[in-house]
């Protein structure tokens, strides 16, 4: 069958369009297919991926994650929606997020959500790609970037570093510290079960106290 598979590129991300008529598993064949076909262009860039055509639960998306990487060097680093207002702005924020990260060429990725209780420590920077859950935890000597929700803990800086920022695209932490300072919420605990609208949001230190704000270009020029 035609067209089963079909794979657009666009500035900063992969669009891929699944026929909803063709069963799962033969679409991961076609795309395994696709993917081997164009390793040459993709090269090892790093990518949003959009999955358009058919309707993917998380056990689907990562199986297309998992089968792109078998296939080829690109990597993944977020699934973005159809909301082309923020895509533009979630991918060039983290795109940027990811450029401070890449100057100490010591970054790394975690594809998975963190729940029952997990905890991840490094000594690098890192990227999940997923969601971290409350009660568990993700702990860094450098930067953290979650592509997905961040309602656990987060822990930046962990040498005591408060040059270090916290970054995701649903910011709703139990607890958040950066170096040695921790951040106060003043707001009502949030309901992390229902996800509210997007907006990408950065933790850093200013002042000697953490703050929380909307990512947007004139604040990383100010991180950075």
């Amino acid at each position: 069958m035609k067209n089963t598979v079909v794979l657009k590129s666009y500035q900063n991300g992969i669009s891929i369009y699944l026929n909803d008529e063709v069963p799962f598993d033969d679409l991961l064949g076609e795309i395994a297919i696709k993917f081997k076909e164009s390793s040459h262009f993709f090269k090892n860039a790093k990518m949003a991926l959009s999955i358009e055509g058919r309707k993917v639960n998380e056990e689907e998306e990562m199986k297309i994650l998992d089968m792109i990487e078998q296939s080829c060097d690109v990597k993944i680093v977020c699934l973005v929606s159809k909301d082309e207002e923020k895509n533009q702005q979630f991918v060039k924020a983290m795109d940027r997020l990811k450029d401070c990260m890449d100057t100490e060429n010591s970054g790394q990725f975690y594809k998975g959500t963190l729940k029952n209780h997990q905890v991840l420590e490094t000594e690098s920077s890192i990227v999940v790609l997923g969601d971290v859950y409350p009660g568990s935890a993700i702990i860094s000597t450098k930067d953290i970037i979650v592509l997905g929700g961040l309602y656990g803990e987060a822990y930046a800086g962990g040498n005591g570093d408060k040059n270090r920022f916290i970054a995701a695209l649903e910011m709703a932490p139990e607890r958040l510290i950066i170096g040695d300072f921790k951040y106060k919420n003043k707001e009502n605990k949030s309901r992390w079960g229902i996800k509210p609208k997007v907006q990408p949001k950065v933790a850093y230190v200013k002042d000697d106290r953490v703050i929380i704000e909307p990512i947007t270009k004139e604040l990383l020029d100010e991180i950075s």
